[in-house]
């Protein structure tokens, strides 16, 4: 690959590895002339790196991921993934729809996790175009069949990603059906600023989530219902603040039950036609950092909890709990089941869309 030109950006394809059977799993990096790439792999539709400079001009990789192959296949943690059929958490794997019941599989206790046990983090998805140019970009697809982890319907899925020249990066995400079904897509990049391989991890972040309310779960993380006003809590971010001061407050339950946040902000009622501010991130040395734009009615903030320290990163540094962070713009968890809490439903001739932005800043 050349330099890139003073304005403009590029996508390049290359081959990030190859599955077992010998399936090659493609690559897109997307560059612009500011220092900034993120390399997209077909492996879940997956952001498997973003550098990005910080105000003393050095550019660090700030996804959390695996250098090769192996990692995704033999500890698979969601890392950049696109999570989905129904992104987050489906009680006991249950829902019903026009009257008929439908059950996927249980992969997280009791409950159903981002998609069941194969879902579409865990599928090499077909790249069907890329572009360079004043913004450049990589679509991927794929197409889950009916009756795929027990989800009625056959969707096709779209995953766009896009990067222009104002260190933008854009992931856009579509899905039509042949039938109804349920859909609920989203982003699960862990997020370290500071650099995915750097000491301390990211409880020094300071963040901002525009919300008043929250949805507090049970002890195995589904929704009670309860749209639970964050005044007076540790789930008040509505002025910014560093995620270590509270995130082991052992004083309130729901810390307890997520070992931390593991839990969804209310930003809006349902998803909108534009996009709205979400959530604001910063990381003081650095000065890293982003806003964070969609137009869903929800952000699941996950501060990293269940990282046990089992897995060797990309910079051959052990991840542990609190070492990133996620943020997942999406339909509120169990929404499935709770018809308060909005439709999860997509029906044929209807285009799911969920519009995910991290307009990226460098502290200079």
């Amino acid at each position: 690959m050349g330099s890139v030109p003073a304005s403009g950006t590029q996508a390049v394809r290359s081959t990030f590895g190859t599955l077992k059977d010998g399936t090659p799993v493609p690559a897109v990096k997307l560059t612009n002339s500011h220092g900034v790439s993120a390399n997209i792999i077909a492996w879940g539709a997956s952001l498997q790196s973003l550098m990005l400079p910080g105000r003393d001009g050095k550019a660090a990789d700030i996804v959390l991921g695996y250098a090769d192959m192996t990692g995704y296949l033999t500890q698979p943690e969601f890392f950049g993934a696109t999570v989905g059929r129904f992104a987050n958490r489906i009680a006991r794997g249950k829902f019903s729809l026009d009257g008929k019941a439908y059950q996927t599989p249980v992969n997280d206790g009791v409950n159903s996790l981002h998609g069941g046990t194969t879902g579409f983090d865990k599928r090499v998805w077909t790249i069907v175009d890329t572009k360079s140019g004043p913004t450049a970009s990589v679509t991927l697809r794929l197409v889950s069949q009916d009756g795929d982890q027990g989800y009625p319907g056959t969707i096709t899925v779209d995953a766009t990603y896009s990067l222009d020249e104002s260190n933008a990066l854009t992931i856009d995400y579509r899905a039509t059906t042949d039938r109804p079904t349920i859909v609920n897509l989203s982003n699960h990049a862990y997020w370290n600023l500071a650099g995915e391989g750097s000491v301390g991890g990211a409880m020094g972040h300071v963040v901002t989530i525009p919300a008043e309310r929250f949805t507090p779960v049970d002890a195995t993380l589904i929704p009670t219902g309860e749209l639970r006003p964050v005044a007076g809590t540790v789930f008040d971010f509505r002025t910014p603040r560093a995620i270590g001061d509270r995130v082991r407050d052992g004083r309130d339950p729901q810390m307890v039950y997520g070992r931390g946040y593991d839990h969804n902000w209310v930003i809006g009622k349902a998803p909108t036609s534009d996009i709205h501010l979400m959530a604001k991130v910063s990381e003081p040395v650095s000065g890293r950092g982003f806003s964070l734009w969609s137009n869903q009615p929800g952000l699941q903030f996950y501060s990293g909890n269940f990282l046990n320290g089992t897995v060797l990163g990309k910079s051959k540094r052990i991840y542990r709990g609190g070492d990133a962070i996620v943020m997942e713009p999406q339909l509120f968890p169990d929404t499935a089941n709770q018809p308060k809490f909005g439709s999860g439903r997509l029906d044929p001739g209807q285009t799911y869309h969920n519009v995910i932005v991290y307009r990226l800043t460098t502290g200079r």
